[in-house]
């Protein structure tokens, strides 16, 4: 799977590539929020680690543009930040639409742990939009098998008129003769 890995700090950029690398995921890199959003307009990528604190766009802004953008994948957004976890920050953090926060120093454990959850995330989201694809279908399925049914139906229901017709006469000639 693609991780956008989303960091203007060089180092820390390299610690998380490194970091992702070891859970075998395949890494792309942007320094800032504005070079992620030109990453995801041409790179299939389904999972964003993004420090919080960036020049240009920063990590809240760069997930309230991926939420903006009309796609039928959903990505996983973590933000990784230096602030502290407080409640203020975690609803903001909510409020642009992240998925997941991780205080730095960067805890390798920690980061398996919430791409282990991801890709269950995103396995779900894949399912309800296959899902989705099928209902739409339902409707046209629905309206081919109520026509087969109705004109069976149409010429069965003719068939028995015809019969009861053809029973009816034979019993009136039978009566009238006798």
């Amino acid at each position: 799977m693609n991780v956008l890995a989303v960091e203007d700090d060089p180092v820390a950029r390299r610690v998380l590539r490194q970091a992702l690398e070891n859970l075998g995921y395949v890494v792309i890199e942007a320094a800032d929020g504005e070079a992620a959003l030109d990453v995801l307009a041409r790179e299939p990528v389904r999972v964003v680690v993004s420090d919080w604190l960036m020049p240009r766009r920063d990590g809240l802004q760069l997930c309230e543009a991926i939420r903006a953008r009309p796609s039928d994948d959903y990505v996983y957004f973590i933000l990784l930040t230096s602030q502290s976890a407080t409640l203020e920050n975690q609803r903001a953090a909510g409020d642009a639409g992240v998925d997941d926060f991780l205080s730095k120093p960067l805890d390798v454990n920690e980061l398996w742990m919430r791409l282990r959850v991801a890709e269950r995330i995103l396995a779900y989201a894949t399912q309800v939009i296959q899902l989705g694809a099928l209902f739409r279908c339902v409707p046209t399925v629905k309206r081919c098998a109520t026509t087969k049914i109705i004109g069976s139906r149409s010429r069965a229901t003719s068939m028995n008129a015809r019969a009861r017709t053809s029973v009816t006469r034979s019993v009136r000639s039978v009566t009238s003769g006798s």
